[in-house]
């Protein structure tokens, strides 16, 4: 079905038509195609080997990249904002557009392209998923609760232990309609499920990280624990994406942003691209590591500790837990890639520190 020239193979994904745009080894389009959903499984099947089938990183790319695999073809998933630049016209965007927008941009010899998830990968990361669906779903309901309940005059605290006191309370409940108990004992009885739901996943994401050696190692870090170890391990694997752990901490967006020219260095504000909810537990861990350090003995403090404390006494709150986020994304990527433990002196044995040692000893 596809031409023996075809080399790069442009699909915009959709529910149940899929455009495509055959390209040959030059760029030039062969053909274009509009397939549906069963249509295009063979059309994959029929592919010559080796051929790169280039989509954009969105829901279900993951799956169609693994069946490209065992057809013996070479996916490459692209984001969506590195595919626009290569869109002929911003005003005319369509399926067939797309295709070859997609079909371009996967020419590029300088393009990067985002990893294939294994089905473990993505199934792990279902988990994390439907947890902050769960949080997000009890957070509302806890919300309309306090509505209802600011309605007859009552305004309750914000912690969820002062909403169940109130609800439970008799005297309370005796300042209520009656006709308004029955609706709010059912949307408590919500509240309660959606938080069990939420208890069962966290247990559920514990054994994940429990089983796998390499959450374990990654718990070895201050301020990470089971579900930032399982959500990292789910979403990067050993880390072998990623050039260094720079190239890590600027995909979590905990970089700043650069507008430098002639030679002059412009650095703007932190990125907040990439994995937002990586960055969110990244950042949340980077708390606990500041308190930890602010109560840490001086005597007794870690190099780290000394580092963040340094941090905390010339830089703003939030500045600092960046930093801290920036460096554990940093030594969570040395871990993964070369499976080692957690080593606080790491930092003595590298080329500068070692550098500068030598110099100090000749002086």
């Amino acid at each position: 079905m596809a031409d023996s020239t075809t080399k790069t193979v442009g699909v915009d994904l959709a529910k149940q038509v899929f455009a495509i745009c055959e390209t040959n080894h030059s760029g030039q389009v062969i053909r274009r195609l509009e397939l549906r959903r069963d249509v295009f499984f063979h059309y994959l099947a029929q592919l010559p080997a080796k051929s790169v089938v280039a989509m954009e990183a969105c829901s279900g790319a993951h799956h169609w990249a693994r069946l490209c695999l065992r057809h013996g073809l070479t996916p490459k998933l692209i984001a969506a904002q590195f595919v626009t630049p290569f869109r002929k016209s911003a005003r005319n965007k369509n399926d067939r557009n797309d295709a070859e927008a997609i079909a371009t941009a996967a020419h590029q010899g300088n393009m990067r392209f985002v990893a294939v998830n294994d089905v473990d990968q993505q199934a792990r990361l279902c988990w994390h998923r439907v947890r902050e669906g769960y949080k997000v779903e009890s957070l509302a309901i806890a919300n309309r609760l306090r509505g209802l309940l600011a309605e007859f005059g009552l305004a309750i605290a914000r912690s969820d232990s002062a909403l169940q006191r109130a609800v439970a309370n008799d005297q309370l409940r005796t300042q209520l309609p009656d006709t308004l108990l029955p609706l709010l004992d059912d949307l408590y009885a919500h509240w309660q499920q959606v938080k069990q739901r939420i208890a069962a996943i966290d247990r559920r994401v514990v054994a994940h990280a429990k089983a796998d050696e390499r959450s374990v190692r990654a718990q070895q870090l201050v301020g990470v624990g089971p579900l930032t170890a399982d959500a990292l391990v789910a979403s990067i694997g050993n880390g072998h994406e990623f050039a260094n752990g720079r190239q890590l901490a600027a995909w979590l967006g905990l970089t700043p942003t650069q507008h430098s020219s002639g030679g002059k260095a412009r650095l703007g504000g932190i990125s907040c691209r990439g994995d937002n909810y990586l960055r969110t537990l990244l950042i949340q861990g980077a708390r606990s590591c500041l308190q930890q350090a602010k109560l840490a003995n001086a005597q007794a403090a870690t190099a780290e500790q000394i580092w963040i404390t340094s941090l905390a006494s010339r830089l703003p709150f939030g500045k600092v837990l960046v930093a801290i986020a920036n460096k554990h994304a940093r030594q969570l990527w040395a871990m993964l890639r070369r499976g080692e433990d957690y080593n606080s002196e790491a930092w003595l044995h590298h080329p500068m520190v070692q550098r500068s040692r030598k110099k100090a000893i000749v002086a």
